[in-house]
């Protein structure tokens, strides 16, 4: 991205036209990786089949192997630039919102350019990448959660069936571990479902991420107390609530991240403290 597409930060039209400030970078400009990646993975899937069921023709199989190949290696350079764009189009959000703040001010704020916008586009990168942080961490406590759940359920189920199966003489002997492999594999999953607090950490995280995302926007739009700012001041004195604004700003990320990583501290040392069921019961009868 060029300097001349990113938008002048002393033009206050361009601002005021939504469609001229998405312009310069738009996420719509990302379909064609996305057509693209989902091409790539069609023809992973379609050489793959050509690979497995035409294994006898060499030919076929030398065209699979080359068409396999080539698609790996465009699909790891499509990912790299589809991550790359995104990132770009995250920075360009990030560096828009910083901005705005500016046009709030009646008077010349060419001086605000220079000093604050920086300083509020490295405040606002630091709440966003704690927001995509906890984001991974939410959707990969939730799918693992999801996944376990299901699996459990799918395996219990499955049982009785397959007990009703080794009953039958079907003549195939690994018909009969079925039924000791599944309740065995579902025990494994419900002990790992207990033993990790996938739920929770899935609830925390969205928490998290819904708490920052609303004090993010409560920055950007200069409301609440914390941030909100006056048009009657001096110079110096706008410079100096600008500088404070960010300061209650990390202040504020700083504390609902603190205060998920001591929710987390106190769940695990509780969990560590509280007695076995066994010990307990011992002690009871005792």
């Amino acid at each position: 991205m060029t300097s001349s597409e990113i938008p002048n930060p002393n033009d206050k039209a361009v601002y005021s036209n939504p469609e001229t400030l998405a312009s310069s970078i738009s996420p719509k400009n990302l379909y064609p990786f996305k057509v693209v990646e989902y091409f790539l993975l069609t023809s992973l899937v379609g050489s793959s089949i050509v690979f497995l069921f035409f294994r006898d023709n060499q030919q076929a199989v030398i065209i699979g192997v080359i068409a396999l190949t080539v698609a790996i290696f465009f699909y790891l350079i499509n990912k790299e630039v589809l991550q790359a764009s995104q990132q770009a189009v995250k920075q360009s959000d990030i560096n828009k919102r910083a901005e705005l703040y500016s046009y709030q001010l009646a008077n010349d704020s060419s001086w605000y350019a220079n000093t604050i916008t920086p300083a509020r586009q490295k405040a606002l990168q630091y709440c966003q990448d704690l927001i995509d942080d906890y984001k991974r961490t939410r959707n990969l406590a939730r799918n693992l959660y999801y996944v376990l759940q299901i699996s459990t359920v799918i395996l219990s189920g499955v049982t009785p069936i397959l007990v009703l199966v080794d009953k039958l003489e079907t003549g195939q002997p690994w018909l009969k571990w079925l039924p000791v492999i599944c309740p065995a594999i579902a025990s494994i999953v419900a002990s790992i479902v207990t033993s990790f607090p996938f739920q929770k950490n899935w609830v925390a995280a969205n928490t998290a991420v819904e708490l920052l995302e609303a004090e993010q926007e409560k920055f950007i739009l200069g409301i609440t107390p914390l941030y909100r700012y006056s048009n009657s001041a001096t110079e110096a004195e706008q410079l100096q609530t600008a500088n404070q604004i960010i300061e209650n700003f990390v202040v504020q990320v700083n504390n609902i991240h603190l205060q998920q990583l001591q929710q987390a501290s106190e769940q695990s040392s509780d969990k560590k403290e509280a007695p076995p069921a066994n010990e307990q019961n011992q002690e009871a009868k005792n």
